[in-house]
């Protein structure tokens, strides 16, 4: 949008639901970036494509972004190149960096955006106060050393490369956008060799023996509970107390139950799995919704429900009422601990749920792409990791040669 920029129109500007640009037209070239955060930042363009950014509104006011464009302006016009292009970024550290300028477009740009913002914080906590021209391949070796001997506060262990890892990915991609912004002439994590974290080579799945054991101990599970709740609620009778809920026999003692079915029979991530509303489930199309928020993806689509999770799911909806989430809870991690040691189960993540989904299917003679599919993957490269176990597909193949 253009328009001749004053100090009122500039104050007044509103952050809308998408980023947006006000161009002055009395300055060619000075525009005013708003946020859908609020943020509000000069930029210059001296020609279509190049722009810096001059900083914060609140730390220039409109009469000096004026001044600062109109030099600009000249420059271009008299040497080709403006000292802005040329100048050697400023020493802005980690911490005002993140806070004024990758917070605000994080929270709106990234699906996550908010929790990567926090982990630099956290693991690069004595780094804020560092310039970001001061971040070189040395600091972060020293930091890499010390990130993988030090105890964090929840395990008592120090992280695994493959979340340290993780945690440098988050830096280097904050970087990246000091670069596109002007704050750095390159990135210097870019240059540095991607440091080695070996992969999970092995595909944990279920045997037949653990799977059965799975099932009996959330059985018995659920029939515990369903126990324990007749034998309170006999309690609090004689007692005049307030009754809870009755849990027929049958019925699930909590969550746990039908969110492990649930994961045996769709592949469903947890994270998927756990935002789940009854908005998403379609019994009678039996049928699932991902919605494009939740997936890792960041593209919507559908899963279809076999019997068994069509029937976990209607049992769900049938104890605790078809209304907002279908699993009112954050976390599994505990309950889940709980039934492997119930099961005798070792080396099993709830993740691993997934893995048997999708070589269930394989084994079964589901093609790879349709497997793809429903696991949600972005490209076959991840699912190619299941290929190994259609062996009779392969050999059909090969056998079509010799036909």
């Amino acid at each position: 949008m253009r328009t001749a920029l004053t100090k009122r129109i500039v104050a007044a500007a509103q952050p809308h639901a998408r980023p947006y640009e006000l161009r002055d037209t009395l300055v060619r070239g000075l525009i005013l970036r708003v946020q859908p955060s609020g943020y509000k930042a000069w930029i210059i363009e001296w020609t279509r494509g190049k722009r810096r950014t001059l900083g914060a509104f609140g730390h220039l006011t409109l009469d000096q972004a004026r001044a600062h464009a109109q030099q600009t302006a000249a420059e271009y016009i008299q040497q080709g190149l403006p000292s802005i292009a040329k100048a050697k970024p400023t020493g802005c550290t980690l911490d005002a960096f993140l806070t004024d300028r990758y917070a605000p477009w994080a929270r709106v740009e990234l699906k996550c955006g908010r929790k990567y913002v926090e982990r630099i914080r956290v693991v690069f906590a004595g780094m804020l106060d560092t310039p970001l021209t001061h971040f070189n391949a040395a600091l972060i070796d020293s930091w890499w050393r010390d990130r993988l001997t030090t105890n964090t506060a929840k395990t008592l262990l120090p992280p695994t490369k493959a979340t340290a890892a993780r945690d440098l990915a988050c830096l280097r991609s904050a970087l990246t956008k000091a670069v596109d912004w002007g704050l750095l002439e390159r990135n210097p994590l870019l240059g540095l060799r991607q440091k080695s974290v070996q992969s999970r080579k092995v595909i944990r799945y279920l045997s037949p023996d653990e799977e059965a054991r799975l099932r009996a101990a959330l059985q018995r599970r659920d029939g515990y509970m369903v126990a324990a709740r007749a034998s309170g609620n006999h309690w609090r009778k004689i007692r005049g107390e307030q009754l809870y809920p009755d849990l027929a026999a049958g019925s699930y003692g909590d969550h746990l139950t039908p969110v492990v079915l649930l994961a045996m029979n769709t592949g469903l991530r947890r994270g998927e799995l756990l935002s789940l509303t009854w908005a998403d489930v379609d019994l009678e199309a039996r049928m699932l919704t991902i919605r494009a928020e939740n997936a890792k993806s960041g593209r919507q689509r559908h899963v279809p429900l076999n019997t068994e999770a069509q029937a976990a799911l209607a049992q769900r909806g049938t104890q605790t009422g078809r209304v907002g989430r279908v699993f009112d809870v954050s976390d599994v991690k505990t309950a889940w601990a709980g039934l492997l040691e119930s099961a005798c189960i070792t080396g099993f993540r709830f993740h691993d749920l997934r893995h048997h989904f999708a070589s269930k299917l394989v084994r079964a003679g589901v093609d790879l792409n349709t497997v793809r599919e429903l696991l949600g993957h972005a490209d076959i490269a991840m699912t190619l990791r299941y290929s190994h176990l259609a062996p009779d597909g392969l050999a059909a193949a090969v056998a079509k040669l010799a036909a």
